[in-house]
């Protein structure tokens, strides 16, 4: 293991959306992240697992995969696969006019994995695709409402009433983009209470309006998870663990995880390793 998790990017630096077919050759990849962008995987063919975090999926297309910026996901495919991987990145939804587009896209980061209609979306992909490989994103509106229709085919699948809500990201969907910003990690509800210009007494009824959780329950399992993947993906010291995700020494990590695992950070370690 290292100290440091791969971070792959799959595109150019002038690219800010991109989509290609799955490469046939994909089998196992080492678990790794990706640079700064939102990657949607649609597969009409293949077998085997995908793993997210500590999330294990099996494969049975038609299937739609998500990846996140700070999530950490790898493949064990054993039958040839076939669809597309489309990339959405950051550079493309801060420069996107379209809110909608941004809301659609806010609301699908929710869900790692759907059951679509293959019928109805594998034609989209393949437009997508087309005028990708023709013209790039020089025709910006096809390439945009292309994807909005991709986006919009994929809630509905996952029956997400949020897809029609208001165009406006909540202040829950600001306060789990905060969770996942790198180095910003903290066990401190007034500390993303200040950074939403709110109270965290507002911020826990929100949470328990949005997720029937308190902020505090929110963000302990983001903690928590992201323990258990630098305990997994790293060779990071409990110490090194402690620090980077802001507990004031390594004691008072290794209480709280084990409280909310119960088992220390080194038993797990040595339990799934």
């Amino acid at each position: 293991m290292t100290t440091q998790l791969e971070i792959k990017d799959k595109t150019a630096p002038i690219d800010s959306i991109k989509i290609s077919p799955f490469r046939k050759n994909i089998r196992k990849t080492t678990p790794h992240k990706h640079n700064s962008y939102f990657e949607i995987i649609f597969l009409t063919e293949g077998s085997g697992t995908h793993t997210t975090d500590t999330q294990k999926f099996e494969i049975v297309p038609p299937i739609v995969f998500t990846v996140r910026k700070e999530q950490i996901h790898f493949w064990n495919i054993e039958t040839e696969p076939s669809g597309y991987v489309l990339i959405i990145k950051k550079q493309y939804i801060d420069d996107c006019l379209d809110k909608e587009i941004k809301q659609l896209l806010a609301t699908l980061s929710a869900y790692p994995c759907l059951y679509p209609n293959a019928q109805s979306l594998e034609p989209l992909f393949e437009i997508l695709n087309q005028e990708y490989q023709e013209n790039g994103y020089s025709q910006k509106p096809v390439v945009d409402g292309l994807l909005k229709a991709i986006l919009g085919k994929l809630l509905l699948s996952a029956k997400a009433e949020k897809a029609s809500e208001s165009n406006k990201v909540s202040d829950f969907q600001h306060f789990k983009e905060l969770l996942n910003q790198e180095n910003q990690l903290t066990n401190k509800v007034a500390h993303y209470a200040k950074l939403l210009h709110t109270t965290p007494q507002n911020l826990n009824a929100i949470c328990r309006k949005e997720a029937n959780q308190s902020a505090t329950e929110i963000i302990s399992e983001h903690i928590i998870s992201e323990a258990k993947r630098l305990l997994l993906y790293t060779d990071l010291t409990v110490n090194e663990i402690s620090h980077k995700l802001d507990f004031k020494d390594n004691s008072h990590f290794t209480k709280y995880f084990k409280r909310h695992t119960e088992l220390t950070p080194n038993a797990f370690r040595k339990e799934l390793l």
